[in-house]
């Protein structure tokens, strides 16, 4: 999971609050938009970054600020290509498989961790067991399900290390023995979860290797400066085929996507993957980066907003409440009179549009704005919140989506409501993870993977890493069992689809909006693309 947000006040939610203009811009509504390819390699460049949540290690991040980096400086078994997300193989050169449950992997030989030390076998499977091992905490751990002996290495006081499902053939091969049959494996392979790890870090993992990271992948990290940068420059080892064009990429870390986007426009700042909302609003980003902008709406990033855990707060686990509080939210009005008409409002919880092929509608009635059939569903609720908080991060731009929502909510329902923000997106994050949020949270996700499966496993499933609400439904995850272990992809689909509906019973999270995707560049880049995961592709930019 990669996820974003921003902080509170009421905003007028009138049609005519924000006007919806459209002048001059240089994005479009689909593919790896941005601008003309051209321009030189070589040279630095800026992007707008974020405090990572924690140390720079793979299976241990799982939210863009730190994923961002991890891409950068990690290789994987496959890669996605930046347009469709389609996965190829890259460090892998041959996955091979008759039955979807043992999967034979033979590496490429010869490629090179930034260390100079060369990529094999074992850096997979001893990376994999580590991530798995429960007593490891890694916030990751959970992609590992499907390998057979995930169910005896995970446990938080497991004392077996390694599972039964994997092993080293020889330095350049391995196998993985699933416990059920899944034809998505491979696909899944290019997640940041399963890079592989060097024997710097696996020899002594507790060290300070997350500050300074040994990857595969075409950059590393030369210096991180809490709170304020974290220096790229390119890997001389780097061994495969998607090599970065900039030497140097910075990510400077701000705390207000205001800033950003005015060092943008000054060009103090050379890339922002987010725009604050006054100039979303009616377009002006438009006029304020002129052939310096672009926007993608098919790209696999949704945003919900969720309830707390109830070991938090129980006074929002009644599922008529949360369908009362999803059908009191006027999504078509928000998207107009917010974001310029520029999002789509979603029926579901998985972005069909992204995944492709996936049937959408499983939310319903749920979610569309309906005051009365609302109203009537809060009155079947026995004993209902009277007041309620959106919380959200207030580093990125969420305050006025936030406070038009909560407006839409009490106009609606009569409960009062207003945003609650913390002060940047590691400190909302680590108190989801505690269980201290309280009441409703704002809640963003970016595929892995282009599948139903990370759509919902990921977020609902018992246990599963990104699950802050605790949401557990038995015959939910037998339901997305079956979908794993079906013979095709469409029979998988099929399975998933009512998996999702199942959802729409208990309502863990609100299906808001699909997220677009924008980008902005100075005068000095060119080659900005975002890709089909919504974030810019920093290997492709250019200097003019």
């Amino acid at each position: 999971m990669r996820g974003k947000t921003r902080a509170a006040i009421v905003v007028g939610l009138s049609a005519t609050a924000l006007v919806a203009a459209s002048c001059g811009g240089g994005g479009g509504g689909g593919g790896a938009t941005g601008t003309a390819t051209g321009g030189k390699d070589g040279g630095s460049f800026t992007a707008r970054g974020c405090n990572p949540q924690n140390d720079l290690i793979p299976a241990n991040t799982t939210e863009t600020c730190g994923g961002d980096i991890i891409d950068l400086t990690t290789s994987k078994l496959v890669f996605y290509t930046p347009d469709t997300a389609k996965s190829e193989n890259d460090i892998a050169d041959k996955i091979e498989t008759t039955d979807s449950k043992v999967f034979k992997i033979t590496l490429k030989k010869g490629y090179k961790f930034s260390d100079g030390s060369e990529v094999k076998a074992k850096n997979f499977v001893d990376a994999w067991n580590y991530a798995a091992y429960g007593p490891n905490a890694m916030s990751s751990g959970s992609f590992m399900e499907p390998i057979d002996g995930y169910a005896e290495v995970s446990p938080e006081k497991s004392t077996v290390k390694t599972m039964k499902g994997l092993k080293t053939i020889d330095d350049y091969t391995f196998e993985v023995t699933l416990s059920a049959p899944a034809s998505d494996f491979p696909g899944r392979l290019g997640y940041s979860a399963y890079a592989p790890m060097p024997d710097a870090f696996l020899s002594n993992p507790k060290g300070d290797f997350g500050k300074k990271p040994i990857g595969a992948g075409p950059y590393m990290v030369k210096q991180w400066d809490a709170n304020s940068q974290i220096i790229l420059v390119k890997n001389p080892n780097y061994s495969g085929t998607h090599k970065g064009s900039a030497d140097t990429i910075t990510f400077k870390i701000y705390q207000d996507s205001g800033a950003a986007y005015r060092d943008v426009q000054a060009n103090n700042l050379d890339v922002i993957n987010d725009f604050p909302a006054d100039a979303i609003a009616g377009g002006r980003y438009k006029t304020d980066l002129p052939d310096r902008n672009a926007l993608r709406k098919d790209s696999g990033v949704v945003q919900f907003v969720g309830f707390a855990s109830p070991k938090a707060d129980p006074t929002v686990q009644d599922p008529k409440f949360k369908q009362a509080i999803s059908m009191a939210i006027d999504r078509e009005l928000v998207i107009k009179t917010i974001f310029n008409g520029e999002r789509d409002p979603l029926d579901g919880w998985v972005a069909a549009k992204a995944v492709g092929d996936f049937q959408a509608g499983a939310c319903g009635d749920y979610c569309k704005f309906d005051a009365a059939k609302a109203k009537a569903k809060l009155a079947e609720v026995p004993t209902a919140p009277k007041s309620i908080t959106i919380s959200y991060n207030a580093d990125s731009a969420h305050k006025v989506w936030v406070d038009a929502t909560c407006q839409s909510i009490t106009n609606t329902l009569g409960v009062a409501c207003q945003g609650a923000p913390s002060v940047d997106f590691k400190t909302f994050l680590d108190a989801l993870k505690a269980r201290q949020t309280k009441g409703m949270y704002r809640y963003g996700w970016q595929m892995d993977y282009p599948s139903p499966e990370n759509f919902l496993v990921p977020i609902y499933s018992k246990g599963a890493s990104s699950n802050y609400n605790d949401y557990d439904n038995p015959a939910f995850d037998a339901k997305l069992k079956e979908a794993a272990s079906a013979k095709t992809a469409a029979e998988g689909y099929k399975l998933y689809y009512d998996a999702e509906k199942m959802l729409a019973d208990n309502m863990p999270v609100v299906p808001l909006w699909g997220s677009s995707a924008r980008a902005g560049w100075s005068t000095k880049v060119t080659n900005v693309k975002i890709d089909a995961f919504g974030r810019p592709d920093y290997r492709a930019v250019k200097l003019k």
